[in-house]
């Protein structure tokens, strides 16, 4: 089956999970950003190196090297039937460069989907993940400002999905299965 679709969800909504359950469902590859920055900075590209300038910084790597990063990963021959990309488009712009780039490839999306979840059940899972995992960083105070920052910086992106009729939005609150067979019922009419 073919599939280009875009993951939407804030930290802890359960997307990286999901978007393996969704690949392997599919037959088309899960990928995040975060892969696609390590990926590039372990294997000692142009394009890594540039990247690692940033974050050695502690800076936010910008639109345009990300955008780099997102257009090499999607001229790669697994993702000829579909993708599933998760973490981007973060920004209206990088909507509108993914456009372009699905465009070079002659293909267009297919659709976004959102997978929602309430804030506080978020805030719970990600502050037990983080005591499970170690994660000292990963405090309330920190989780709910990389919330807020998903509220701010994603929600337009929603938002354009939506005015295009491309966007549907799936309860990401339940047991695994049941959020995976949500998922897939509600992609089905954008990839039909």
């Amino acid at each position: 089956m073919s599939a280009r679709l875009v993951l939407l969800g804030a930290p802890g909504a359960g997307k990286g999970t999901q978007a393996a359950r969704l690949s392997e469902r599919l037959g088309v590859p899960a990928i995040s950003t975060g892969d696609i920055f390590r990926a590039n900075i372990k294997g000692g590209t142009e394009l890594g190196r540039l990247a690692q300038s940033y974050t050695d910084k502690g800076e936010l790597v910008p639109d345009s090297v990300t955008n780099d990063m997102v257009r090499a990963r999607l001229a790669e021959a697994d993702t000829a039937e579909g993708f599933l990309l998760d973490g981007y488009p973060r920004n209206t712009a990088q909507v509108a460069e993914l456009d372009v780039i699905l465009g070079e490839h002659g293909v267009a999306l297919d659709g976004a989907v959102e997978l929602t979840a309430d804030p506080e059940i978020v805030t719970a899972r990600l502050l037990k993940r983080a005591e499970i995992e170690g994660r000292v960083d990963d405090t309330e105070d920190v989780i709910r400002t990389r919330l807020a920052v998903y509220a701010e910086q994603t929600a337009p992106v929603a938002g354009l999905y939506a005015e295009r009729n491309a966007l549907v939005a799936v309860d990401g609150i339940g047991e695994l299965d049941e959020v995976t067979e949500r998922l897939v019922a509600a992609i089905a009419p954008l990839v039909g």
